[in-house]
């Protein structure tokens, strides 16, 4: 798993709108009949960091958007949900474009879609957008175990490993044991679009 203090992204477009993560957490913490405060009891999370990701003014860490969402009976996955009912024929086997499920990460500066279906856990695909000045975390992530690799669509990728700083652009392809402690960001003017694929799943 990332380190605890790795912001979600560790794997997370905005497009300077609010962060659709807050608002679907607030929603489900409503519909439990849940304060924040007790929700910060159960979570473990301060009151006041649920108040920010509620807003959209900031964004969680792993460890902590699953703390929240234990706390909330709710797993991750629902915060890709896009509301899209699956053909049974598809189910466990194919994502749609259309129906891929999506996560903004607003106050990270970029949002990812989920490529690969639930069924397999062992491997998961996403489709990355960062925004110019967005970033993973100014925090280096490692996991403990699994691997990551992926392919830049377009735009510069930033992409730290151990400390040494690499610069990826459209065409150019990535691999690294996910062990290795590791951040990424947009180094250009304009969005990065990266295909990111993890093993394990992370969410």
């Amino acid at each position: 798993m990332p380190n605890a203090e790795a912001p979600i992204v560790a794997e997370g477009e905005g497009g300077g709108g609010e962060s659709a993560l807050g608002p679907r957490l607030r929603l489900r913490r409503k519909v439990r009949g849940l304060s924040l405060q007790t929700l910060a009891e159960r979570s473990g999370v301060s009151i006041g960091q649920l108040s920010q990701i509620e807003r959209g003014i900031s964004s969680p860490s792993l460890r902590s958007l699953r703390a929240v969402c234990a706390a909330l009976d709710m797993p991750v996955g629902w915060l890709f949900d896009n509301g899209e009912e699956a053909d049974p024929a598809d189910a466990g086997l194919i994502v749609r474009a259309e129906k891929r499920r999506f996560l903004d990460l607003g106050a990270k500066g970029m949002s990812k879609e989920l490529m690969t279906p639930d069924a397999v856990p062992g491997v998961q695909m996403m489709r990355i957008v960062i925004r110019p000045g967005g970033a993973s975390g100014e925090t280096p992530y490692n996991q403990e175990q699994g691997a990551k690799c992926g392919t830049v669509l377009r735009g510069v990728l930033g992409l730290e490993l151990d400390g040494r700083s690499h610069e990826l652009r459209a065409g150019d392809s990535f691999a690294f044991d996910a062990t290795r402690w590791h951040r990424f960001w947009c180094a250009g003017t304009e969005d990065c679009e990266v295909l990111w694929v993890v093993t394990p799943a992370v969410y």
